[in-house]
């Protein structure tokens, strides 16, 4: 667990020294699995992190296709800078997850008992009438836009 909170963070760093948006949806790609990855650790069972992902992938998908119609050819550059510091935070990291904690256990047993607590607040009666209407929402949203769209007048690339 310790090495997915590492990773997540060492992903962080790099986001911040990226410029290409390809690069940046895939660092965020990885940045969403490894989240979904300790979300599924602390949860009993992993549907709230799979709907995270599957919602994360779609995002990236929508991004992928944007950027492929409107920048195609842009080069990929990459920063120097940023592999300076790199052996200095994975050193880091290795200490970090090598350092024993006495709190670990107490830290897993919490987490899950709040997370237990909150799933369990968001299914029951006065919070599952707000789900019912965000899901009655998306599905009149998703069957309006079907509706308008046209497949003859695509917005990113027309048909040979």
């Amino acid at each position: 667990m310790e090495l997915l909170v590492s990773m997540n963070l060492l992903f962080s760093f790099l986001f911040l020294t990226l410029t290409h948006p390809l690069a940046m949806g895939g660092t965020l790609l990885m940045q969403t699995t490894l989240v979904a990855l300790l979300l599924g650790n602390f949860a009993p069972n992993f549907w709230f992190s799979y709907i995270l992902f599957l919602v994360m992938v779609g995002g990236m998908l929508v991004l992928f296709i944007y950027m492929t119609s409107v920048a195609s050819n842009e080069m990929f550059k990459t920063n120097l800078k940023f592999l300076i510091p790199m052996p200095a935070i994975i050193i880091l990291m290795y200490i970090n997850i090598q350092t024993p904690n006495p709190n670990k256990e107490l830290i897993k047993f919490s987490s899950n008992l709040n997370f237990n607590q909150m799933i369990t607040k968001f299914m029951n009666w006065p919070s599952m009438m707000t789900l019912a209407l965000m899901i009655m929402y998306l599905l009149i949203t998703l069957i309006v836009i079907v509706k308008i769209t046209n497949i003859k007048h695509g917005p990113l690339r027309t048909k040979n």
